[in-house]
């Protein structure tokens, strides 16, 4: 097994991972597009609930979750744990697992609808294409049902 070492220095990686931005990503700007192109309105980043949301829809009480694969370990072609640091990218990436999960459960304290789109049904080999993640959007505001998820294999509905 080869081992592959991070190629810049502390400094240089301080520096790279500062300039990975949290708000107005390429994942984010894509759904809202989409979805304000279609009739639904909404507010971003509501400071009032947690978790942060990236989308809130008071009328259909619900938020919106727009998580890259990498950063919340989803399972799919996009998620690979680092070869360098593996214990610390672990016990990152497991923290931020469990903090998602912790708002979320208080998100439906609150009777707050909570959908998660990840990455890869926005972006690269598996993406969705916008009539397809529209439909599959609708489906789940329409259903009236309390969890779901949209990946690049389509829309799940959590039965938590």
């Amino acid at each position: 097994m080869v081992i592959i070492l991070d190629i810049h220095d502390k400094e240089t990686r301080s520096k790279i991972m500062k300039a990975i931005k949290s708000r107005d990503t390429k994942p984010e700007l894509i759904v809202r597009k989409l979805l304000y192109q279609n009739g639904f309105r909404f507010r971003i980043y509501p400071g009032e609930l947690p978790g942060k949301p990236d989308i809130w829809m008071i009328k259909w009480n619900a938020v919106i979750f727009i998580n890259g694969c990498f950063w919340h370990m989803h399972e799919c072609e996009k998620f690979h744990l680092p070869d360098s640091r593996q214990e610390f990218w672990q016990n990152k990436l497991n923290s931020n697992r469990i903090r998602d999960q912790i708002k979320i459960e208080e998100l439906k304290t609150y009777g707050i609808r909570i959908l998660t789109i990840w990455e890869c049904a926005l972006i690269g080999k598996g993406k969705l294409n916008d009539t397809i993640l529209l439909t599959l959007f609708k489906t789940w505001l329409l259903s009236g049902k309390a969890e779901a998820e949209i990946d690049s294999g389509g829309l799940t509905i959590n039965q938590r």
